[in-house]
């Protein structure tokens, strides 16, 4: 029987940013194999097309191979080259019937690890071994929790289907995407997502949650031409002038009446030298809105204030989106069932189908609810209830552990009851 504490501990231990999850997601895909499921993995769960916000190919091949130092089998992980580390595994019951799916996702932060003794991981030493890289938003439980579930339900008791989506790159809304345009859910009548902490309390969980924002990552590359500062800076086109003006613009957009905006550029990097015209900049920008049409329009006059500032500096640009999000509406059936499964475990002293609205983020796990619910289906979004020292995000960030097993019961629950 899995010890859910060492698994979570060593994913923990061994953090992986989005689409370099090689480790992990070979570790999932053996386990899953060990349970009897039938796994798909590798180009054969995404849509290469469709993959959005792929790291530079030296960044993969490094996560690659410290991935094989570090125990990933060879065999599994070579299908996950360039990127391609989603995972799904379904195990059909004894009798024929619907299909539930759950989701998990897998992929860590680039965030140094607290040093301080008050930081349990360092405490009890599993502190992440990638100095700059952890696990700050509890993804770590999450496939913990998965493979927890996978192991509950090999008995294969049960009437229809059971599929475990092990999601790779949820930080900047990245992975889900792909996954979905593979067809990944079309075959899913109900869906469970779910998130440990969220500023919910030990004890209590939410059946389902709101506020989640609609959201745009995008990227801008400048291009102009180099040039001696000094000697002759009028032949040069200065590539981060004109992102530093698209950047004052962007920042200067207007709030709007149809919905909450939020907009940031939280990249902005270009030139090599003092004495040398920027040729090249770099900008990542996101925008967000409760509304998706009023996220569009934000993001139409993001593009627009690109192309007119590299215009003005004759420069050339491109944009391409690395990330998105739509919102999130849960089936609120879902959520009484998953507060109904919640009074029947111990340690839930708290349940509400309905959550708190959330803190303003954005969950790509939105595109996989709307085609379950596109296609007839039911989706929902949990949150289940964990204590935090530390916000989502910041290095002394942890979990309770002890939220790891009644997470699995209830998941489990929630699985037999609908495939009775």
């Amino acid at each position: 029987m899995l010890d859910l504490i060492e698994l979570r501990r060593d994913l923990h231990r061994h953090p992986e940013l989005g689409f370099t999850e090689f480790r992990t997601a070979s570790k999932v895909v053996g386990l899953l194999r060990q349970f009897g499921y039938e796994v798909i993995y590798g180009q054969d769960a995404m849509e290469p097309s469709s993959v959005r916000g792929l790291p530079e190919k030296e960044v993969l091949e490094a996560a690659y191979e410290r991935a094989l130092r570090d125990g990933a089998d060879p065999a599994i992980a070579a299908h996950m080259k360039g990127g391609y580390t989603a995972v799904v595994g379904t195990l059909r019951g004894v009798q024929e019937g619907p299909t539930v799916a759950f989701r998990f996702d897998m992929d860590a932060l680039p965030i140094t690890e607290s040093t301080e003794t008050r930081h349990v991981p360092q405490a009890e030493g599993f502190r992440s071994l990638y100095e700059g890289h952890m696990h700050a938003c509890a993804h770590d439980g999450h496939t913990t929790i998965g493979l927890g579930l996978a192991e509950r339900l090999s008995d294969r008791q049960f009437a229809g289907t059971v599929k475990l989506i092990f999601q790779p790159a949820e930080e900047g809304v990245r992975g889900a995407y792909a996954m979905v345009h593979k067809g990944m859910l079309d075959d899913v009548d109900t869906l469970f997502c779910q998130h440990l902490g969220c500023d919910v309390p030990l004890g209590e969980i939410h059946g389902s949650s709101a506020g989640f924002l609609a959201s745009t990552k995008l990227e801008a590359r400048f291009r102009g031409v180099a040039s001696h500062a000094g000697s002759s800076p009028e032949k040069g086109n200065n590539a981060l002038l004109g992102a530093a003006t698209a950047l004052l613009n962007i920042q200067s957009l207007p709030r709007f009446s149809t919905g909450e905006t939020r907009i940031n550029v939280g990249v902005l990097e270009g030139g090599t030298a003092a004495n040398i015209i920027p040729e090249t900049a770099r900008m990542i920008i996101e925008t967000r809105s409760v509304d998706e049409q009023t996220n569009e329009e934000l993001e139409r006059r993001v593009r627009n204030i690109i192309a007119h500032s590299a215009g003005m500096h004759e420069l050339e640009h491109k944009i391409r989106v690395i990330g998105g999000a739509i919102p999130i509406v849960c089936s609120p059936e879902l959520a009484e069932m998953t507060a109904e499964e919640a009074q029947q475990v111990e340690g839930f002293v708290n349940q509400k189908a309905m959550g708190q609205t959330s803190s303003l983020g954005s969950e790509d796990a939105s595109y996989m609810i709307r085609r379950v619910q596109e296609l007839g289906g039911k989706g929902t979004y949990m949150i289940i209830g964990c204590d935090l020292p530390a916000p989502h995000h910041h290095p002394e960030f942890d979990i309770q552990e002890e939220v790891l097993p009644r997470s699995v019961e209830l998941l489990e629950r929630l699985a037999r009851r609908t495939l009775r």
